[in-house]
């Protein structure tokens, strides 16, 4: 499993790189000036020299490795030093710059990544936790009133858009009862017990409308997979063998059945990171699926060729994890 691993990752960087070129040269083909938010009453020669400064002026070789190296290099540097407080880790070269706000793209990521984790994160993860018991109760219970209510809410959950989902969450919970507020608030910062419940209040509508979402999708995987394990033979060994039926449920059936289960959860959580840009956008969630969908509509080209890339990589890593994780599930699988 070591070696498969370390073959993996190596792998991964000719992948990552060609991945990064694409970007980089997709984007740089797309319509974009990073003088077009300046005033118009500066002079043409000078908003040639802002693009000359910027490195406009070099050729789109030139301008990808310099953006490789930045993106490689030193915005990870720039990183880590923040977290630890190491500051002879900062590099002296240039950072990848917003053309929007004219700060390195880095910082702005930093800043948005806590609210997508909050939101996103939460909404995933408590999605992950209701789709699987739904998913295993339904599938050994075929065609019980629980399997039935549950395909019900999943495909009620699956078919029915976010964004009309959110709104009438919004205009019950909010307007008609009041119980929750219907925009996030950034700027709250939990200090005391006040603050916490605060943020839970605001998490409630949009965590709910997420975790909808994603148990509804996960929950049909896992009973599909469920009943396709219950009716194969090794099933009806283990119980002629005694083995009492939770465990050969909870252990023999269940440990199969999450193979391709694990796919499509390792597959969703770089879409955590990437942000749910409807979600956040209807809840004014500052995380970063707003922050994508704002530098695609300023043409912030730097910040769409960043995020883009860190989505890019996050799949690769992530498809890596689920293909390790299949060996430990299934002592069958064997890479080396």
């Amino acid at each position: 499993m070591l070696n498969y691993t370390i073959r993996r990752l190596v792998m991964a960087v000719p992948t990552v790189i060609i991945i990064s070129l694409l970007i980089f040269l997709l984007l740089d083909l797309a319509p974009g000036d990073p003088t077009a938010q300046l005033p118009l009453t500066i002079p043409n020669e000078v908003r040639e020299e802002i693009r000359l400064a910027l490195g406009l002026g070099e050729p789109v070789m030139v301008r990808y490795v310099r953006w490789l190296q930045m993106m490689v290099v030193n915005e990870p540097l720039h990183a880590l030093a923040s977290v630890t407080g190491w500051e002879n880790l900062r590099p002296d070269g240039q950072r990848i710059l917003s053309w929007q706000s004219r700060s390195p793209v880095g910082d702005i990521i930093a800043q948005r990544i806590p609210q997508t984790l909050w939101v996103v994160g939460m909404g995933y993860l408590f999605g992950i936790l209701i789709a699987l018991p739904i998913g295993i109760i339904s599938a050994y219970k075929q065609y019980s009133w629980f399997d039935q209510i549950g395909t019900f809410i999943s495909m009620v959950g699956f078919s029915v858009p976010v964004f009309f989902t959110g709104v009438v969450l919004i205009l019950v919970f909010s307007v008609w009862l009041g119980w929750f507020p219907s925009m996030y608030d950034t700027t709250l910062r939990v200090t005391d017990w006040d603050s916490f419940m605060r943020q839970v209040r605001q998490m409630v509508l949009p965590v709910s409308v997420l975790a909808l979402f994603n148990a509804a999708q996960i929950s049909r995987f896992m009973r599909a997979s469920m009943l396709d394990n219950l009716n194969q033979d090794y099933v009806r060994t283990a119980r002629a063998k005694g083995l009492r039926e939770n465990t050969v449920v909870m252990v023999h059936v269940l440990r199969n059945s999450m193979i391709p289960v694990v796919t499509v959860i390792a597959l969703g959580v770089p879409a955590v990171f990437s942000g749910a840009i409807i979600t956040e956008t209807i809840f004014r969630v500052n995380g970063l699926g707003a922050l994508l969908i704002n530098a695609i509509y300023a043409s912030d080209i730097p910040m769409v060729q960043t995020l883009t890339f860190i989505f890019a990589v996050l799949i690769v890593l992530f498809n890596l994890i689920a293909d390790v994780i299949y060996g430990i599930l299934d002592p069958r699988i064997r890479y080396d």
